[in-house]
């Protein structure tokens, strides 16, 4: 009997594990919304710039609800979300590691796209920026990245149709401050390639603050959650309507003719050209 009893244990945990399916392809729709206790503006005046240009200072995360829709087949993702501003289409090629950012903002069509380690590189020069302006040019050396705890709570609710279970997210930062997490997530299922949807992550690689620590390790997707950003700011991402049974055609994914697109490299270099150059400020932390 004890021989029998280990291995049929062992398979039922098996099973119970197998039960979380990791999606290759799903349309989600998620609702972000961001309320403050001071008033931000999202563009600021336009600063006239050489031969007719306009350089526009754009700030992502103020009071309002965005509704972002995240379209995932295999290793391509497309969010799409429409604001005040305009509409922004982010195309993630995940086997590339390549991002591409396409804006429809004041009669302009303009993109750009960066490689995983061109956004690190830039990350880096502002993280030295950030440093070297610092009371008396104090430089802490990098940032790293909260470490995370998760527990579990024997709760649970439905959203967007999906039964969903309560999970404490604890990050402890380098300075040892600690910011608990409530998120609700689906154990069902997870998306390849796809830790989470909606927040500021709808705006392109400009974020710094896109998601909360630990989300990669739930035991299951993200449905619903909060972020804690500065000036007392709280950011409520929510997953409104998932769709997992529709065939996704590939030209969802291909990139418009009437778009002109570069590097973001030449953008970041003050490029000019005809139009309007865009210059990025994320409200982060």
């Amino acid at each position: 009997m004890k021989k029998i009893l280990l291995p049929f244990l062992i398979a039922i945990s098996v099973a119970g594990y197998a039960q979380t399916k990791v999606l290759t392809q799903a349309i989600i729709t998620t609702k972000t919304t961001v309320v403050s206790v001071e008033e931000d503006a999202t563009i600021l005046p336009p600063i006239p710039g050489n031969d007719g240009e306009q350089h526009v200072t754009m700030r992502f995360g103020g009071d309002g609800e965005t509704k972002t829709v995240t379209t995932l087949k295999g290793n391509l993702v497309k969010t799409f979300s429409e604001t005040e501003m305009g509409r922004t289409t982010i195309i993630r090629d995940n086997a590339a590691k390549k991002t591409t950012t396409l804006m429809e903002m004041m009669g302009n069509k303009n993109g750009f796209y960066a490689t995983d380690e061109e956004q690190e590189q830039m990350r880096k020069q502002m993280d030295s920026m950030m440093q070297s302006r610092r009371p008396g040019g104090d430089n802490m050396g990098a940032v790293l990245p909260p470490t995370s705890t998760i527990t579990y709570v024997d709760e649970t609710k439905k959203i967007a149709g999906q039964q969903c279970k309560k999970a404490l997210i604890v990050n402890t930062r380098q300075n040892g401050n600690k910011d608990t997490n409530t998120v609700w997530y689906c154990p069902d299922f997870k998306l390849q390639g796809l830790p989470s949807t909606g927040g500021v992550s709808g705006f392109g690689p400009f974020s710094r603050t896109t998601s909360v620590n630990g989300l990669n390790d739930l035991a299951g997707f993200p449905m619903q959650y909060e972020i804690k950003m500065g000036r007392g700011r709280i950011m409520t991402i929510e997953i409104t309507k998932i769709i997992m049974d529709k065939d996704i055609a590939d030209k969802e994914f291909e990139i418009p003719k009437d778009f002109v697109v570069k590097p973001m490299k030449d953008m970041q270099n003050g490029g000019r050209g005809r139009g309007v150059e865009i210059r990025m400020d994320v409200q982060g932390h």
